[in-house]
């Protein structure tokens, strides 16, 4: 799955009718000013999936294959800009280890959003993102929205989870999905970028969001978010 890109005349990407500067600027055309939206973000997962992996290529567009493991969680932020508006994302990379598992709450507790990563070549870390989602619907913010980031799909010959399997949960909890790289880039803004379109108005609730699924035939989505 991959969500289709238009290469510019200039150089730059089109994604899905938003476009994608040199900078790494991403907007509608043509842009203009719009407001300032701060979103809490919170990366969940099993130990060696890719989140901070996932989070270095999102802020800083760079990947390196040694990477040590967060200890608690670690923090990094972005601001991205899509059509008129600014999305300020705070995200709290959480570290994957059961031991630290009990300091989840704390960084998901009034969060906008939750990714949920597991590795497509590791059955086991994607039964683990159903013991997260419970978690989430039972202690997490009423409406949270929840995305679930099957990673390292650049590793094909590898694969132990299908991506039809991924989907289809995903589906199930009315969440948005998208199979990632962090290696190769692909897919990691996207889904912040679907996270970001499907915000409510400033004026209903700052941390309550709707989902959809990326790169999915539409559904009929339920009111709210991820239940």
């Amino acid at each position: 799955m991959d969500i289709n890109r238009i290469h510019c005349e200039n150089g730059d990407k089109c994604m899905n009718g938003l476009h994608e500067t040199s900078a790494g600027r991403i907007s509608k055309q043509p842009h203009r000013m719009g407001s300032l939206r701060e979103v809490k973000v919170c990366l969940l997962g099993d130990s060696g999936v890719g989140k901070s992996s996932i989070v270095q290529r999102f802020v800083t567009d760079t990947y390196h294959d040694n990477i040590s493991p967060t200890i608690g969680a670690s923090f990094m932020g972005k601001t991205l800009q899509v059509g008129n508006e600014s999305f300020k994302f705070q995200i709290w990379d959480t570290a994957g280890q059961e031991k630290y598992r009990g300091l989840a709450p704390m960084y998901y507790r009034n969060a906008g959003a939750a990714i949920i990563v597991y590795d497509i070549t590791n059955q086991s870390t994607f039964d683990l993102i159903k013991v997260w989602v419970r978690e989430l619907h039972q202690h997490g913010p009423e409406n949270i929205c929840i995305a679930i980031a099957g990673n390292k799909c650049d590793l094909e010959d590898l694969r132990e989870v299908t991506e039809r399997d991924g989907a289809a949960y995903a589906s199930e909890i009315n969440a948005v999905f998208g199979e990632t790289s962090a290696k190769t880039a692909k897919n990691i803004s996207e889904i912040f970028i679907e996270i970001s379109k499907n915000l409510p108005p400033l004026e209903f609730e700052k941390y309550k969001q709707g989902v959809i699924q990326v790169d999915s035939p539409k559904k009929n989505k339920r009111k709210g978010c991820c239940k």
